[in-house]
């Protein structure tokens, strides 16, 4: 038998005594209160819930109603200005993103970074998967310390990112999603609230298809005409999501809704073709194919990167805006961070941070012996700062998974 629920949402300074408070805007664990759930018996229960969060839920069944408009009056936060079209694509290059931290410098704070962005995306999806409505503020509030980390290195996020334990597939391409818009609009030169946007606007990209019947995204061949409109409809799903009081800037919702549209106008759901399709919009579709590509499938394994680098580049023009490709190669590099590749020596690296001088030559870590055998200790080597040119280790291809036996993941866990 389940317990009935009535939920409403309610500012901590609505509060009042006779109130039964079952959800925080926070997790339970590390409040002094012992079960996930409180009466409000005092003041002293209500200046100690202000000091630990900004609003609750309350079950109207245990406890007395909030008074009407109480959910309406509370806070809202901020959800940043609103840009048009034209104003985004003037922004282009107008900022700067010196590296302003060392990568190893960064690795902590991006490591703390990725866990609080994967907390609290999780705890987004999980509340739209229960029927509960996206709150633009919390999105923002999951993305902001990977837009900071990723302003000051970007290679160092991308890395923790990558080494990132698997899941289930909507909340892996959700958080994936949202890195690669981050780091693609830092190249770009994109003011940092933009990067924020663009990150939270990657984050709900395919939200709607928690609306979608599963078996429909993991069939491996073609779906008929009724299954394939099912599938699109995601688009409008996640925009009537967003329409129910989110309060998304216009700008991330017109990236949403347009990330499945292609510059030729084959896309979906409004067959819009070049310029037509927002900018937000174009960069969405770039990194939104890229992430799938390298993503496993219960269909088929990941592709390699370097591999779905060049599937964007023979899309350029057609599916894709031929700049914004180059842009995102060049973003990515020639070895993006977290590939495989196999050195001169035989050996198998992964790729964990760029040179800007020197693409060819990142910094990376050793992974095997050069007969493959794994290492029981991988060691860094820099292949920009080697003394003897002529003797040097260099890259002398890339490596897939497959081609190599290992899964970089499985060795870092």
């Amino acid at each position: 038998m389940f317990l009935k629920v009535e939920e409403r949402k309610v500012a901590v300074a609505e509060l009042v005594e006779g109130m039964y408070v079952c959800r925080l805007d926070r997790d339970w664990e590390g409040t002094p209160f012992p079960l996930q759930g409180v009466m409000i018996a005092s003041q002293a229960d209500i200046d100690l819930l202000a000091s630990l969060c900004e609003w609750v839920y309350v079950d109207t069944l245990l406890g007395l109603a909030p008074r009407e408009p109480a959910v309406a009056a509370a806070p809202v936060r901020d959800v940043g200005p609103v840009f048009e079209n034209s104003e985004i694509e003037a922004l282009q290059h107008s900022q700067a993103y010196p590296q302003l931290a060392a990568f190893d410098t960064e690795l902590p704070q991006a490591r703390e970074a990725q866990a609080e962005v994967v907390r609290l995306a999780t705890r987004i999806l999980d509340e739209v998967r229960a029927g509960r409505p996206i709150a633009a503020g919390e999105v923002r509030e999951a993305v902001e310390p990977m837009v900071r980390s990723m302003v000051r290195n970007a290679d160092a996020f991308l890395w923790v990112d990558r080494l990132r334990e698997r899941g289930d597939y909507a909340y892996d391409h959700a958080l994936g999603c949202s890195a690669l818009a981050a780091a693609l609009g830092r190249h770009l030169g994109l003011p940092e609230p933009l990067l924020v946007d663009l990150a939270s606007g990657a984050l709900l990209l395919d939200i709607g298809k928690l609306r979608v019947p599963p078996e429909l995204l993991a069939r491996p061949g073609p779906l008929a005409p009724d299954e394939m409109h099912q599938v699109q409809a995601h688009v409008q799903h996640a925009l009537d999501l967003l329409d129910h009081g989110a309060a998304v800037p216009a700008h991330v919702c017109d990236m949403i809704a347009t990330h499945h549209e292609r510059v030729d106008g084959s896309g979906y759901p409004a067959a819009l073709d070049g310029d037509r399709i927002p900018l937000l919009g174009r960069i969405a579709a770039v990194i939104d194919s890229y992430h799938a590509m390298t993503s496993p499938r219960p269909y088929r394994p990941a592709m390699a990167q370097h591999v779905a680098l060049q599937q964007l580049y023979r899309g350029r023009g057609t599916a894709y805006a031929g700049e914004l490709v180059e842009q995102f190669m060049q973003c990515m590099s020639v070895y993006p961070v977290g590939s495989l590749v196999e050195l001169n020596t035989g050996e198998v690296a992964i790729v964990m941070a760029q040179n800007a001088a020197r693409r060819l030559m990142p910094r990376v870590m050793v992974l095997t012996t050069p007969d493959r055998e794994v290492l029981e200790h991988f060691g860094t080597l820099d292949l920009m700062m080697q003394g003897d040119r002529d003797a040097a280790i260099r890259i002398a291809g890339a490596l897939s998974p497959e081609e190599c036996g290992l899964d970089p993941v499985e060795l870092f866990l």
